[in-house]
């Protein structure tokens, strides 16, 4: 039952998919925030309520510095066949190590929940599922949402933004009608289209996040400008450096300031999404 510092090498059968790629972006210098994995053994033991488990993790809450993201990291999710993406739970704005303990049991939960084994089906997977969980510094943001580093839609060697105001949830989760770009290779903006943004995801003041209504002219506003679009096709460039094939890349902006928040292989499911 092990944590370890996101920066270490990570292993996909000890820490899933997720805390593997994230490993690898921090080792790289890629704005990752910083946190901890946790392996599968001690996820399963605190979602059985394993007094040591627990209390292994009691003991690192109050060296990460709170609020916290919670995120699944299950062994063979984000692969190139399948991202598990939806299935698993997240959990934002985690204040306490009460809440951690509650939050890394249901994310064990949603592993096996009905959707999530329906889907394990679809693709094939056998076995019983695998879960492993990421906990990071929580990014607080202006706008986020997803980049693929190839148009999903027909292949075209260009890179795809989908954003919105707020955490990345409410694009997500399909909560609002996003603002979408298409940027091509060196940095030029070949297309901009405005979305229905009349709701934000935010965090709540107690923990946990909330919707938060958008109104007049912000709701067609682009929330991205030329700067923003140039900074994400840099990350995207140096994400296309240290890992082969399409990413889906997850990504916050506070500010000025540009935060990786998960980069997965971009999956044949997700293209035949769009």
């Amino acid at each position: 039952m092990r944590i370890a510092p996101l920066e270490d090498s990570l292993g996909a059968e000890l820490y899933g998919g997720k805390a593997a790629q994230l490993a690898v972006a921090l080792g790289a210098g890629l704005p990752v925030p910083p946190g901890v994995a946790l392996s599968v053994e001690l996820v399963q033991a605190i979602a059985a309520g394993a007094p040591a488990a627990i209390a292994k993790l009691e003991r690192t809450w109050p060296l990460l510095r709170a609020p916290l993201a919670v995120r699944s990291s299950a062994v063979g999710e984000d692969s190139e066949e399948a991202s598990f993406a939806g299935q698993h739970l997240t959990c934002l704005n985690v204040r306490s190590a009460a809440d951690g303990v509650a939050a890394v049991g249901a994310i064990w939960r949603s592993a096996h929940s009905d959707s999530a084994l329906a889907y394990r089906r679809r693709l094939g997977l056998v076995g019983t599922p695998r879960m492993a969980v990421v906990v990071q510094e929580l990014v607080d943001a202006d706008c986020a949402g997803v980049l693929f580093t190839r148009n999903p839609i027909d292949g075209a060697d260009e890179l795809v933004v989908e954003a919105s105001w707020g955490v990345g949830e409410a694009v997500v989760a399909g909560l609002v009608t996003p603002d979408r770009f298409r940027v091509a290779r060196d940095g030029t903006v070949l297309e901009r289209v405005a979305g229905a943004k009349d709701l934000a995801v935010a965090l709540a003041p107690h923990g946990g996040t909330e919707e938060v209504a958008i109104s007049g002219e912000r709701i067609r506003a682009l929330c991205l400008d030329d700067s923003r679009l140039a900074a994400l096709a840099r990350l995207a460039e140096r994400c296309s450096q240290e890992f082969a094939g399409a990413r889906d890349l997850e990504w916050a902006f506070t500010g000025d300031v540009l935060h990786l928040l998960q980069c997965r292989a971009m999956t044949r499911a997700a293209s035949l999404a769009f």
